[in-house]
């Protein structure tokens, strides 16, 4: 038997799989058990009611997608109201990711929605941050760690920092969440990339600029998930470009303790319990008991078999 049950910031998950922040619909239940997710992030949801970005909003390649779809949201009561009691009927624990244009918005939705059935709370600081010229709170080391700060203060939840890929030195970011308290880091959210429609003169997106996510990504963002691993001492849950469970098992081997998958859930919605499955499987042929035992079991200056606490079967 493997054991599949990881903790992230205080979580504890049966398994280290979930969706990434907007990739996961009401109604999956219809297609797949909920329970056996090792959590369930939601779309993220703002102080307001939005509309989000002007079509068009993607623009599809071989292995990655562009989009800009701008968190469409319907408010924080329609989430509690509506949302969250439909998540309360599982066992598997509920993160709210959440995005507010200033510090104190970002702190007043926190306090708002931690509530009974949202067990932790995931900060998108990879929004447009108003107070700093459009800038997103994770491209900068002092607005990183204010505004994680200012969510630890307001809830008892777990606060988790999603980054942003497009800085210099995300590791420097990584730490000034861990610095703001944060209970755990998700590295990273899409690359700022665009599309020219060349036959009409025009941007191929109505918001010109969107994030670049799918596998194509995945070498950028396990390298970035890595750095960050090795500078700070909370856990870190890995994303961008996941598709298959060698691609999770790559990011635990890095560093991360869990794993968020994202486009590939709009192709294959019931990806996440292949991985899962996979994961698993993968445990079991290398004579691991537990899928924890991946985080950080890559080997950089030779390999040590009794690195993981037990005998690896190396193909």
């Amino acid at each position: 038997m493997v054991d599949m049950a990881v903790t992230v910031g205080g979580l504890r998950m049966a398994n280290p799989v979930m969706p990434g922040s907007g990739t996961f619909g009401e109604g999956l239940e219809k297609v797949m058990d909920l329970n056996r997710l090792g959590a369930i992030v939601t779309k993220t949801i703002t102080p307001d009611k939005r509309e989000g970005c002007r079509p068009p909003r993607v623009v599809e390649y071989k292995d990655a997608t562009l989009m800009a779809i701008g968190i469409p949201c319907k408010g924080p009561e329609h989430y509690m109201e509506e949302l969250v009691p439909i998540y309360r009927a599982y066992d598997t624990p509920l993160i709210c990711s959440v995005s507010a244009p200033t510090v104190e918005a970002f702190a007043e939705l926190t306090a708002q929605i931690s509530i009974d059935g949202v067990e932790a709370i995931e900060a998108n600081i990879s929004c447009p941050n108003l107070e700093k010229d459009g800038k997103a709170f994770s491209m900068d080391v002092r607005a990183t760690e204010t505004v994680i700060r200012a969510m630890k203060q307001v809830t008892d939840r777990p606060v988790f920092a999603k980054l942003t890929p497009n800085v210099t030195d995300i590791a420097e970011i990584g730490l000034a969440a861990q610095a703001g308290g944060a209970d755990a880091i998700t590295v990273a959210n899409g690359l700022l990339g665009m599309a020219v429609d060349v036959e009409n003169f025009r941007p191929a997106l109505g918001n010109v600029t969107g994030g670049m996510t799918g596998p194509a990504m995945k070498p950028v963002l396990l390298r970035m998930c890595y750095q960050v691993c090795q500078a700070v001492s909370v856990p870190v849950i890995g994303c961008g470009g996941i598709a298959t469970a060698s691609d999770a098992i790559e990011y635990m081997m890095v560093g991360a303790s869990a794993v968020q998958v994202g486009t590939i859930n709009f192709i294959h919605p019931t990806v996440m319990l292949d991985i899962i499955d996979g994961i698993e499987d993968f445990c079991r042929r290398k004579g691991l008991t537990r899928a924890a035992d991946l985080t950080g079991a890559m080997q950089i200056d030779g390999y040590n078999p009794q690195s993981v606490g037990t005998q690896i079967q190396v193909a």
